[in-house]
């Protein structure tokens, strides 16, 4: 077990996932918080890095492309400080965090490992998720997603109402942050083309500053992305009908399965498990989700 603790947070490494535990610090940031505790199983890792720095380091977790619908909507837009596969390193703390990144490294892989994947990895954040922002506030419950408007919405929108579309409408989510321009959440209904600028579109939330709440939207983004049909799923035959999106009793089956997860670390901490019994226990879980 190679294990890495700051005040941000907990790396774990036991040759078959990362287990990846926010810390408790003030500074830790909502996405992280809410996120909360993520199993990355090694099959979903495409690399590993530890970057020395003046007065901290930095460690790095980079994930296939296709493996973790988080990332694949964040798309390397997400600020340092909201991602949860970075974590600074104390100057105490080098040795154990080279230690851990050479565990993920050198740990034997099959050699037929595809180097992206055709379905997610990862559940992606536990439904139902919501995140308010000068817009209104944004909310997906696994089955559908709705925005409520806020007192600060253009009056086109607050015109346009409540907005409410199942995931089986969407073709899809786009998600930007604001930096130097505006960011925005847009939702894409199948069949209607988004021409609208932001302030006038009603599946979209504008963003504009930049905070901690506003970044909490690339959680309700990340939820719908996982319950879409998977970019990179083989192509089906022709004439075959479209892929099916993730049912909700397949991605609870992943929820569970994480939790479980959760459990069975708590009980070894605590001794009731010992270790042949735990990495016993662990691995007949990871079994199921690599199924």
């Amino acid at each position: 077990m190679a294990e890495l603790t700051s005040p941000f947070g907990t790396w774990s490494f036991d040759g078959s996932s990362l287990r990846i535990t926010p810390g408790s610090h003030r500074r830790v940031h909502k996405v992280r918080k809410a996120l909360g505790e993520l199993t990355v199983p090694l099959a979903a890792i495409a690399g590993a890095s530890y970057e020395p720095g003046r007065k901290a380091g930095r460690v790095r977790v980079r994930l296939k492309e296709g493996a973790d619908p988080l990332s694949q909507v964040a798309a390397g837009n997400l600020a340092d400080h909201a991602d949860p596969y970075q974590l600074p390193v104390e100057p105490g703390s080098q040795q154990a965090a080279e230690y851990l990144v050479d565990a993920v490294r050198y740990t034997p892989r099959p050699d037929d490992e595809p180097s992206t994947c055709s379905r997610f990895l990862l559940p992606g954040p536990a439904v139902p998720v919501s995140a308010s922002v000068a817009d209104g506030t944004v909310t997906c419950d696994g089955q559908r997603i709705t925005i409520e408007r806020g007192w600060q919405a253009p009056e086109a929108k607050r015109k346009a109402g409540r907005t409410e579309l199942d995931l089986t409408a969407l073709d899809g989510v786009e998600w930007r942050p604001a930096s130097w321009n505006d960011g925005m959440l847009r939702l894409r209904p199948r069949g209607v083309p988004s021409t609208l600028p932001p302030d006038s579109d009603p599946n979209t939330l504008r963003l504009t500053w930049g905070t901690e709440n506003e970044l909490l939207t690339v959680l309700v983004a990340a939820a719908v992305v996982a319950r879409l049909p998977h970019p990179y799923a083989p192509a089906l035959p022709s004439g075959s009908g479209t892929p099916e999106p993730p049912g909700e009793a397949q991605l609870g089956e992943v929820d569970g399965v994480l939790r479980r997860l959760r459990e069975l670390g708590e009980l070894h901490r605590d001794g009731i498990l010992d270790a042949d019994e735990f990495a016993v226990a662990k691995q007949a879980l990871l079994r199921r989700l690599s199924e």
